[in-house]
């Protein structure tokens, strides 16, 4: 009944990590770290774990209240993933967003971490994995976005601006690929 599958924690794990995309983030957070001081790790991580795990558990009821079926929303997170993985691939921004004074929750743990593609992507998770395979995923990732947090100075200077623009790239095309599959999935259980 709470069984793990290790295999929809991987694919969860890796679709959470491309929308995430905490190393493609690298140099926000570096960014940031320059104009506002030191950032908490540990601080964002938890403060995203949990927004991520109650919106998981809450989001669904919030779509049943006002008459939305998670494929529905799947298939809307599937446009938003999309976007995002163009963003990526193309390297233009669709979403601008004003850099706030402190950094710590805004804009790391909400919206970089924690974002509306996040969110999109857990629903549309919880329309094709069990919800324990989705929290351990949800906990694989945060674990490397604090490492990266924690490590994001070391990690700019080993990848350089040139290994970060191809890791960009590379999630990107992988996130535009799940976004295809999301909504072939979803229309088809909407349609059939």
């Amino acid at each position: 009944m709470f069984k793990l599958n290790f295999t929809e924690i991987l694919s969860a794990s890796m679709i959470l990590f491309a929308v995430i995309d905490i190393v493609g983030s690298v140099p926000v957070i570096i960014d940031l770290k320059q104009k506002v001081g030191k950032i908490q790790s540990e601080k964002a991580s938890i403060v995203a774990l949990l927004i991520m795990v109650m919106f998981l558990f809450v989001g669904e009821s919030i779509l049943g209240l006002i008459g939305i079926d998670v494929n529905s929303f799947a298939i809307a997170g599937a446009f938003i993933l999309f976007f995002l993985a163009l963003e990526m691939i193309l390297g233009i921004r669709l979403y601008k967003d004003d850099a706030p004074e402190t950094a710590s929750i805004v804009p790391i743990a909400f919206p970089l971490i924690a974002g509306a593609g996040t969110m999109t992507a857990l629903l549309s998770l919880r329309a094709e994995y069990a919800v324990q395979n989705i929290i351990a995923a949800i906990l694989v990732n945060i674990v490397l976005v604090y490492v990266v947090l924690k490590l994001s100075g070391k990690i700019e200077k080993v990848l350089g601006n040139g290994g970060i623009a191809i890791l960009r790239k590379v999630f990107g095309v992988i996130l535009l690929a799940i976004a295809v599959k999301l909504f072939t999935t979803n229309i088809m259980d909407i349609i059939g």
